[in-house]
């Protein structure tokens, strides 16, 4: 499979960005800030990750905005609490449809 480039200019000088995909030394998921952009047939970046390791020629495709980042992440959470209160408000309305089945028959 042949990897594609970005011929655009996506992040600026400075950015805050986080690893998109595993890169040599940091996983995916890690935060860093976009020290240099250079390129005209290929944008690539320059970035000093929070765990200590720089590395260049990064393309665009393999970083993400880190605001970006935290929003889809925080999305994700908010889905994914909803569903388990949706799931357990389930669980409890069969618990009390059962029970009101068993009730006494005398009424």
């Amino acid at each position: 499979m042949t990897k594609t480039i970005t011929t655009e200019k996506v992040f600026r000088r400075r950015q805050k960005v986080v690893a998109a995909v595993d890169l040599p030394g940091v996983p995916a998921g890690t935060f860093g800030k976009v020290w240099f952009v250079s390129g005209v047939t290929w944008v690539r970046y320059h970035v000093q990750f929070d765990n200590g390791v720089e590395l260049a020629n990064v393309d665009a495709s393999e970083l993400r905005d880190r605001k970006q980042f935290l929003a889809e992440q925080q999305a994700a959470e908010q889905a994914r609490v909803a569903a388990e209160r949706d799931a357990e408000q389930a669980r409890r309305r069969e618990e009390l449809l059962a029970r009101l089945g068993d009730g006494p028959a005398s009424h």
